[in-house]
């Protein structure tokens, strides 16, 4: 009574009874040659007649032998159709066939459904060696056991059939009941596990060939189901491309399934290429950039609909992380498809296009320069130019967020030679500020605050952010200390106390240099990585032990250096990195950006004290100075990483 179950054991190549007896005959067929052959056909010629005269004496297992002839027959049905077609026989194998089926066309399906089972595919196998008339009948009972009320095993027999007969029947004859042929076989899908849902959507497949005007009228119906178990069974390519090759037969010469645009925006709805980026192969990933990359990249030029671009960038995006450089190569024109995706990424770039249209086009351009950087790096300063005045009218914060997260990869990209890059941004103007680099550092220092709490991004996109200030702040580049930001810290750089900013007065604040705001956001990251431990250990640490020992009289770096280190510092450390990782790892373990990209595996605590260690080493005097502008929480935290 289960269908998965009785294909499973109809594919199962293990030894069995009747796995053994089929390589046995195919090993007499084979080694004997047309005697073998025709020993096999006078030996089932007789099984058939046994079975005959069992029924007609009564017994209720005569279909027994009856079927296990049909099944020994369709084994070796390769081997029986080449005979005759090359004469090694005499026999007739299609009108032995056909005088066995016959003879029991009439019996019920519900007393004998092993036997219609093996008629159906009996027929499918030996389709070419058998009468019209006997093909058309099987046909037009098949496409009417599909929806009707009968054991599994006949659906199966059923479906095997269908997808045999279907490609060569007649329209007439199977027009009047295709509809219904389409509704029983989709609604077989909801119920096929792994070892049916080939079967079901191969028979679907011929169907929708088959069924031309009746097809297109049903694909409202077909596809978002289709798609829906593409999403759910993206891993496995096969099943995946059985479904592309479903909706193929459907494309109309415009490239558009059903000549419209439904199909392709369910499919991004359904957020299959997102699934497809996480698991699925490049086989599969290509099968969906043939069936929609045109038409996808016609959504971001051409759609008003916001829902409709955002499901589209982040299709892109997907269609970028799994192709890679191969993408290129998918197409006919590997400069055209290349074209295409900076096309979409000026649309999506546009200042004046709305806020929500855009959402989604961080993770799109950081697709395209982690996996096209030699494509990209041609088009750098326009994208830095198209970064900023994107970020200026935008007026969603999450999209300025991810437009930042862009500058900080950029920066990692642009290692060892930052200098560089941030030379190249203060040659770029910003509306309202100096140069670019200017607006960037304000609008940076401003949500890096939110980054690291984790209210507008998760544990990837901290980790390049924060790494990234490190970087900058390595350079010592003359134009960070000419850049003044928000901050509220104690002291500035000249040691005049200037803290405004208190839990008593939130809305108040001091402006101070761009490298104490810096260093104070990297100690700020530490301190949001012990309070992850304090959480997860739930119990006093090596933080508050340590913190009980400091000595605020006492320079940051003396006061380290007297601080007896330990295992106990260093397994504090790197239970730091752990709980930060692990509490932040589920909200975003499906995120595009931290699968795809090496800076995802950073441990952030070990990163921060290692550039805290060589920052103090290389210019003692200016990291005392930047120290001293520090909460005591953040010259505790500094204090930990470098004892570590």
């Amino acid at each position: 009574m289960d269908a998965n179950q009785f294909v499973a054991d109809e594919d199962d190549v293990t030894y069995s009874c009747r796995v053994s007896g089929a390589l046995l005959l195919e090993e007499v067929a084979t080694s004997c040659g047309g005697d073998g052959i025709d020993a096999i056909i006078n030996a089932a010629s007789k099984r058939f007649s046994e079975s005959q005269q069992e029924k007609a004496a009564g017994s209720v297992v005569w279909w027994r032998m009856k079927e296990a002839t049909l099944f020994a027959l369709a084994s070796l049905s390769e081997q029986l159709l080449e005979a005759e077609v090359s004469e090694l026989t005499k026999v007739s194998i299609g009108n032995l066939l056909e005088q066995m089926i016959t003879e029991d066309m009439g019996i019920g399906v519900h007393e004998y459904p092993f036997l219609y089972a093996r008629m159906f595919i009996s027929v499918a196998k030996f389709s070419s060696v058998m009468s019209g008339g006997i093909l058309e009948h099987f046909l037009l009972a098949a496409m009417k056991t599909i929806g009707m009320d009968v054991p599994p095993a006949v659906k199966v027999g059923a479906c095997r059939a269908l997808s045999q007969l279907l490609p060569e029947a007649k329209k007439n004859t199977i027009e009047p009941q295709m509809m219904g042929l389409l509704s029983s076989l989709t609604d077989l899908l909801h119920r096929a596990s792994d070892e049916t849902l080939h079967l079901v959507l191969e028979t679907l497949q011929a169907a929708i060939k088959a069924g031309h005007e009746s097809s297109a009228s049903a694909e409202p119906i077909i596809s978002p189901i289709i798609l829906n178990m593409w999403v759910l069974h993206i891993s496995d390519p096969f099943i995946c491309i059985d479904a592309i090759e479903v909706l193929e037969p459907q494309q109309q010469p415009n490239g558009l399934v059903a000549g419209s645009l439904d199909l392709l925006t369910m499919l991004l709805k359904a957020s299959v290429c997102d699934s497809i980026v996480q698991n699925a192969p490049t086989d599969v990933v290509k099968a969906a950039y043939d069936v929609c990359f045109d038409a996808i990249i016609r959504i971001v030029l051409e759609s008003d609909d916001h829902s409709e671009m955002q499901n589209a960038t982040e299709c892109l995006a997907s269609f970028v992380s799994g192709g890679r450089q191969e993408l290129l190569f998918w197409g006919s024109d590997s400069g055209f498809t290349m074209r295409s995706l900076l096309d979409a990424a000026s649309r999506l770039l546009d200042p004046d296009l709305e806020s929500s249209g855009s959402l989604f086009v961080g993770s799109y351009i950081l697709q395209l320069i982690l996996h096209l950087p030699s494509q990209m790096g041609q088009h750098i300063q326009n994208l830095i130019v198209a970064l900023v005045r994107r970020m200026q009218s935008a007026s969603i914060e999450g999209l300025r967020s991810s437009l930042l997260l862009i500058f900080a990869r950029l920066i990692h990209l642009s290692a060892p030679n930052v200098e560089q890059f941030i030379n190249l941004l203060m040659t770029i103007p910003a509306e309202g500020y100096q140069n670019a680099f200017v607006y960037v550092m304000s609008e940076w220092t401003k949500q890096q605050g939110k980054f690291l709490a984790g209210e507008i991004q998760g544990a990837y996109q901290i980790k390049v952010t924060t790494s990234a200030l490190a970087l900058l702040l390595s350079t010592r580049h003359p134009e960070l200390t000419n850049i003044n930001v928000q901050g509220h810290l104690i002291k500035s750089i000249s040691g005049i106390t200037t803290r405004s900013k208190a839990k008593s007065a939130p809305d108040q604040w001091t402006i101070v240099p761009l490298p104490a705001k810096i260093l104070a956001l990297l100690a700020d990251a530490l301190i949001e990585i012990q309070e992850q431990v304090r959480d997860a250990e739930d119990e006093d640490s090596d933080w508050e032990e340590i913190h009980g020992d400091m000595d605020s009289d006492k320079d940051l770096l003396s006061s380290a250096a007297a601080t007896p280190f330990g295992r106990s510092g260093y397994e504090h450390l790197e239970a730091m990195a752990k709980a930060y990782n692990e509490n932040q790892e589920d909200e975003y373990e499906d995120n595009i950006l931290s699968v795809t990209d090496p800076l995802n595996e950073l441990n952030l605590a070990n990163y921060l004290a290692d550039f805290l260690l060589k920052f103090s080493q290389s210019d003692r005097q200016l990291f005392e100075n930047l120290c001293q502008c520090l909460t005591r929480a953040q010259q505790d935290a500094i204090k930990i990483a470098l004892n570590r």
